[in-house]
């Protein structure tokens, strides 16, 4: 069978797609082969700034691109709920969220609602945006929703007792459990749909592999230094953005896509390659982590599912 690439995209007409921290990356290189193959694409972006300037990238490659831009910091629960009611004041459907977005290795900081950064901004976010949207994806005839993991969920561990790493921070092991959270978040949100009879509405999960992105500029510590330093070898041994976006693409795009699905490159140790389904570790299927962690998330963001109970 041949590789699976954006050759393999349909027609994607009268379909809206909204992409976390989409102006940069493989958020960007999904939005423009989205918005190349036809879809209205809205690119949720911290930086209204580089939004525009990534807006203006994919409108001049495709001049018929409909592209726009929502204001959303991930960090501030606040935003969420200002992004999206914004949103759902403008549009009627929603077929495509992709939750993208993400900072990895950070030094520990809190977000504006006290919540460890990266469990704080990757996971919990997502899931309260995820939560202000879950309506409209359900009146949406096959919507989904894919969530951007990573490898790096394997060294991610859920500790509700420290959850929030107030003890013993650690910044790679606070990016693997907010990945982990991801995960988690993906299946426990496809068990609900598949309970509730919601069943034209997937949860997908994806990760990219090894790519070039500049996801690790921000990354603390002699951790970082180490990987600035390296980066001109490191980037002889990544493979780009654009084939990093591929496994989203496919989560996101794929008719033989399935809810709870995971997607990622098919190479060695699924660092680079093409987009196959791939399987995540056993943490990431544990239901009664997964089902804590949901009631737990929805306590400290305040989100609400009432769609999804049974």
């Amino acid at each position: 069978m041949a590789p699976w690439t954006t050759q393999d995209i349909p027609d994607q007409q009268g379909r809206v797609a909204l992409i976390t921290g989409a102006n940069s990356g493989i958020g960007l290189d999904a939005a423009r082969a989205l918005a190349r193959h036809g879809a209205k694409v809205v690119l949720a972006c911290r930086n209204r700034t580089k939004a525009e300037t990534a807006r203006d990238a994919i409108v001049s490659a495709t001049t018929a691109a409909d592209v726009e831009i929502l204001d959303l910091d991930l960090s501030d629960l606040e935003s969420v709920r200002i992004a999206s009611k914004t949103f759902l004041a403008q549009h009627q459907r929603l077929d495509l969220l992709i939750n993208n977005a993400g900072i990895m290795g950070v030094a520990k900081r809190t977000t504006v609602d006290g919540f460890e950064s990266q469990l704080g901004t990757n996971h919990l976010g997502h899931f309260a945006f995820t939560a202000n949207l879950i309506d409209t994806l359900l009146a949406t005839e096959g919507s989904r929703v894919v969530n951007v993991s990573s490898l790096a969920h394997q060294m991610g561990f859920i500790n509700f007792d420290n959850l929030q790493y107030d003890k013993r921070y650690s910044a790679w092991l606070a990016y693997g459990r907010s990945k982990l959270a991801n995960l988690l978040f993906t299946y426990e949100l496809q068990r609900r749909l598949t309970a509730t009879g919601h069943n034209s509405t997937i949860a997908v999960a994806a990760h990219p592999g090894g790519s070039n992105t500049n996801l690790a500029h921000d990354v603390a510590g002699i951790g970082g230094f180490l990987m600035r330093f390296a980066e001109p070898l490191v980037q002889r041994t990544m493979q780009s953005s654009e084939m990093g976006s591929l496994p989203t693409l496919r989560a996101a795009i794929d008719t033989e896509a399935n809810g709870g699905d995971y997607y990622g490159p098919d190479g060695f140790m699924e660092q680079q390659g093409h987009p196959v389904k791939v399987k995540s570790n056993k943490r990431s299927h544990d239901p009664a982590v997964a089902r804590k962690l949901w009631d737990l998330s929805c306590e400290l963001t305040q989100a609400s599912w009432p769609a999804l109970k049974s």
